[in-house]
């Protein structure tokens, strides 16, 4: 029996929730178990209920109410008042054995790129509870319409994978909203991060500052230099997008490795090379 899921993590905007919603739909319909567990006091269920709910424990609203916090040093508190509290989360996750478990967290990155939250739940559930766990990175696929923010988005994502210390999965998400943009042969070149992006000459605002240019540019040499951050596109409408992302994921949690023994099944559901994009 296996105890495996993926930790949701991103910026706001970034289509966490969407996600979540999305593969808990796609892994319904080829007949697998899942749970939503949300880690976002802020978070309101939308398509599917939340198996487990932090807001059930502690809700941000009270906590800005209560203790007139702000938005941002309010989540701080609630998830160190989880933290104190981690036999609660151990008791509602249960024994969700052979189930998969997608943990959707909130868009705030300092709660895992600068204060170690994150790596004390992830550190919990792993050795303490037994799950295989990966990292699921969103990141909106408008960034790369402006490359310095692109690779400030790509950065953060290589911080929280020095951070989490976790298999870790970096999408783009929302390729849909960019493909009347960017053609899929051009979309290629953020999937794998190249310093060369920025020497196309296209962008103002690197042309405008100098010091600007050179920043971005170390930046991105030193992402590459590191090596290890690619993307996988995500369109949700398009279940090929989804079958392919949730196969990366059980390979990284050898979720079909943990399985027993099954009759043979129609096999053919990832896409081809080609087929990713669309």
């Amino acid at each position: 029996m296996s105890r495996v899921g993926t930790v949701v993590l991103g910026p706001a905007g970034a289509g966490k929730t969407t996600f979540c919603n999305s593969l808990v739909t796609h892994m319904q319909q080829i007949g697998r178990n899942c749970h939503i567990v949300n880690l976002d006091p802020a978070a309101e269920a939308k398509k599917y209920e939340f198996t487990v709910d932090i807001r059930d424990l502690i809700s941000l609203e009270d906590v800005m109410e209560e203790l007139n916090l702000g938005p941002n040093g309010g989540l701080i508190y609630c998830f160190e008042f989880l933290l104190k509290n981690l036999d609660w989360l151990e008791e509602e996750i249960g024994d969700y054995n052979d189930e998969f478990l997608i943990i959707d967290c909130p868009g705030q990155i300092e709660l895992y790129t600068h204060i170690p939250v994150f790596p004390t739940i992830i550190n919990h559930l792993t050795r303490n509870m037994n799950f295989q766990l990966c990292c699921t990175y969103l990141m909106e696929s408008t960034f790369v319409i402006d490359k310095s923010k692109f690779f400030s988005g790509t950065l953060s994502a290589m911080s929280t994978m020095l951070l989490l210390e976790l298999p870790h999965i970096n999408i783009l998400s929302k390729v849909d909203l960019i493909k009347d943009q960017y053609s899929k042969k051009k979309l290629k070149q953020f999937l794998n991060p190249d310093p060369l992006l920025l020497e196309d000459g296209n962008d103002d605002n690197l042309l405008a500052n100098k010091k600007f240019d050179r920043l971005n540019k170390l930046i991105a040499n030193m992402i590459d230099e590191f090596g290890m951050v690619q993307y996988l596109p995500l369109n949700v409408n398009d279940s090929n997008s989804l079958t392919t992302i949730l196969s990366y994921i059980d390979d990284v949690t050898q979720w079909s490795e943990n399985q027993e023994p099954k009759d043979p099944v129609d096999e053919g559901l990832v896409p081809d090379e080609e087929e990713e994009f669309e």
